[in-house]
């Protein structure tokens, strides 16, 4: 709290530097940093630099210090970008997008968490039932989507591996009615193969290191991530992630508070040990045929997703061929192609089990029995937090949907920017923020 105080250093907005060089920048950035300033302000833009540290300027405070206030009235901070959007929202009854871009790394992951928690302090005045279990409920959603859509990687405890786009819908009053959230690009590659120094998702850990022994005997495993080929590579990687010792009880939690019943929650985590075990099934060619070396893992499989034992057999080692004249047929897989199987199986189920995921969350959270006629307009603030920009050694079709996703944003930072300064010098001037390639709010305008 002490730059609410007073106290800054260098530059609180690079429109103030003196001279506009690469140089300047780094060095009034870095001069900040060193201070503790983790935000800078490039106009109405927040760049933010991740501390890979706790830092105490989250709390109901520093809330208090932002809540209404005008954007350069306190120090730069991702509240201020967030009341800027709440407020805007408010007075004009326009849909607002906050676009959080970056690097992989750079903290875009937990902007969000703090943007959605500033919301929901700040709309906290009704102390209604909906509205308070609406805000809860988004808030819970972040916890659940972490579990199954992020993992460690090289630059990253806690890596989103997925494109999420969350609405957030407001009543005339600004109270949160609901939500709906989008998820885009789910690196399902990861299922069944990570980076060396990576891992997998954090569910599969999370299960396999936290879950009861009554579920991992339901389940039929063992706490050693060593033991399955899909999470061997990233047993001995260590996440200092806090949110991961808890896990999966804070998981389960959190799916509770949801709506998820009960068998719901088994199942999803009965899906998420059919796909350890189907990892480690293994196949075995004679010259003729291919054979399944080790059944005592298919009949799990089989148990787990409650399906026959033989079905599974013949899906691994059978694919269905239709020919040009309407003739279907199964043909048999040679033992490379059962293994190509066996994977797009899994990635498959991982993928559908996480998109199941998001829109049960979605049927919860969607808005319900909402009339304007009643009720006025629902507005929108939108945040959308998707990968940084990724750069391996090794880099697969998943790096170049990432890196144009993020180059056609920029795209559009620098298209917006520049027509609201040549309205600015044609005396047009609208009350427009334009989404950054960092942090900003925008209004999603008709034309």
């Amino acid at each position: 709290m002490a730059e609410l105080e007073g106290l800054e250093f260098g530059k609180s907005d690079f429109v103030l530097l003196d001279e506009v060089t690469m140089e300047q920048f780094v060095e009034n950035l870095k001069l900040r940093f060193e201070k503790g300033r983790i935000y800078t302000y490039i106009g109405e833009v927040v760049v933010s630099v991740n501390p890979y540290r706790e830092m105490d300027i989250y709390g109901k405070e520093t809330i208090e210090a932002y809540r209404g206030r005008e954007l350069y009235e306190n120090p730069p901070h991702l509240y201020a970008v967030a009341d800027a959007a709440y407020k805007a929202m408010k007075r004009r009854a326009k849909d607002t997008c906050i676009v959080i871009s970056g690097e992989s790394g750079a903290g875009k992951t937990e902007a969000s968490k703090y943007i959605m928690q500033y919301i929901a302090a700040v709309t906290n005045e009704s102390q209604r039932a909906e509205v308070e279990s609406v805000k809860n409920v988004l808030l819970k959603s972040n916890c659940v989507l972490e579990a199954f859509g992020n993992a460690k990687t090289n630059r990253n405890d806690n890596s989103s591996r997925f494109g999420k786009y969350m609405d957030i819908n407001f009543n005339f009053n600004g109270d949160p009615t609901g939500g709906h959230i989008n998820n885009y690009l789910l690196e399902k590659s990861r299922v069944i193969q990570q980076q060396d120094g990576e891992r997998n998702f954090h569910s599969f850990y999370q299960l396999l290191r936290g879950g009861s022994d009554h579920m991992l005997e339901s389940c039929h495993l063992q706490n050693d991530p060593a033991a399955y080929v899909y999470t061997r590579e990233g047993a001995g990687a260590a996440v200092s992630s806090p949110q991961q010792v808890n896990a999966p009880r804070t998981v389960m939690s959190a799916l509770g508070v949801i709506g998820f019943s009960q068998d719901e929650i088994t199942s999803i985590y009965h899906i998420l040990a059919a796909i350890l075990l189907l990892g480690n099934v293994q196949f075995e060619s004679d010259g003729e045929s291919v054979q399944i070396q080790n059944l005592e893992a298919v009949n799990h499989i089989a148990e787990l997703t409650h399906t026959d034992p033989e079905s599974v057999c013949r899906t691994l080692l059978y694919r269905t061929v239709a020919t040009g004249g309407g003739e279907v047929f199964d043909k048999e897989h040679t033992e490379q192609d059962a293994c190509f199987g066996r994977d797009a199986f899994a990635k498959a189920l991982y993928e559908r089990l996480f998109c199941w995921i998001v829109n049960r969350i979605n049927s919860v959270i969607e808005v319900k029995n909402y009339d304007p006629a009643l009720h006025g307009k629902n507005t929108v603030i939108g945040v959308l937090d998707i990968y940084g920009f990724e750069i391996f050694d090794n880099n697969s079709f998943e790096q170049f949907c990432i890196n144009y996703c993020n180059e056609k944003l920029q795209q559009l930072f620098i298209e917006l920017i520049l027509r609201q300064e040549q309205e600015e010098y044609q005396g047009r001037v609208r009350p427009v923020f334009a989404p950054s390639g960092l942090l900003s709010p925008c209004f999603l305008d008709s034309h």
